[in-house]
């Protein structure tokens, strides 16, 4: 009965804290208060404070999680809505995922390489831009660490919610398929929610462009590790 008190109260702060900040950020759209990274911020100044273990937290926690998948599938959705767009436009879907999930996987390994990082911190960046179940699976393969490997890949959504949507006007992106397109496969989920603030079509490429990022990864992150490491 303990142990049931402490998962509601954690899973019930959880959401009581994402609806206050997600509402915060509807109110003002500062990219600053983006809910996910507010919501993941003041859940670790919580921990810190009342000294809770992140296994304590994760009895709640895990209900929360839970949900991750029911909510991958529902990007169906949108998708199915936008198919004839996603069909007309193939090719340059096809190149623009490609290419990012190159980049993807080159940016972090090769910079942790470039500054001296042991080779098992190398291989546990270089899924950092694939959704986070595939690269938990791909850094234990190659040799490095799934738990880390999480944690870059939430580093890679914030840094792709807070910086991209200042690139993509930088640069002049205004397409549907180029924002949608780089935000997932440039920050995977975070970057499809963000999307979804652009309008349907940006939240559809977002969603093709995180699939078929982890998919491509998959392909290319052994190629690439057999080539440089």
């Amino acid at each position: 009965m303990h142990i049931f008190l402490l998962a509601l109260l954690f899973a019930g702060l959880t959401t009581v804290l994402y609806l206050f900040l997600n509402s915060q950020y509807i109110k003002y759209r500062w990219t600053i208060l983006n809910p996910v990274l507010t919501t993941t911020v003041a859940l670790v100044i919580i921990l810190l404070v009342f000294d809770v273990s992140y296994e304590t937290y994760m009895l709640g926690g895990k209900w929360v999680g839970e949900l991750l998948g029911p909510a991958v599938v529902a990007l169906a959705v949108p998708l199915y809505k936008q198919w004839e767009l996603l069909r007309k436009n193939l090719l340059p879907i096809a190149i623009g995922v490609t290419a990012g999930s190159i980049v993807g996987l080159l940016s972090g390994s090769l910079l942790t390489k470039l500054f001296g990082f042991s080779a098992e911190m190398v291989l546990t960046m270089l899924p950092k831009s694939i959704t986070t179940p595939v690269a938990m699976q791909m850094a234990e393969a190659f040799g490095g660490i799934p738990s880390l490997a999480a944690v870059y890949v939430m580093v890679a959504g914030f840094t792709g919610i807070l910086v991209g949507p200042w690139l993509l006007k930088t640069l002049r992106i205004d397409s549907s398929i180029g924002r949608g397109i780089g935000l997932g496969s440039s920050a995977h989920g975070l970057g499809t929610a963000k999307a979804f603030e652009y309008g349907p079509e940006e939240a559809s490429m977002s969603s093709v462009a995180m699939t078929l990022s982890a998919v491509v990864g998959s392909f290319l992150g052994p190629v690439i590790v057999w080539l440089f490491f």
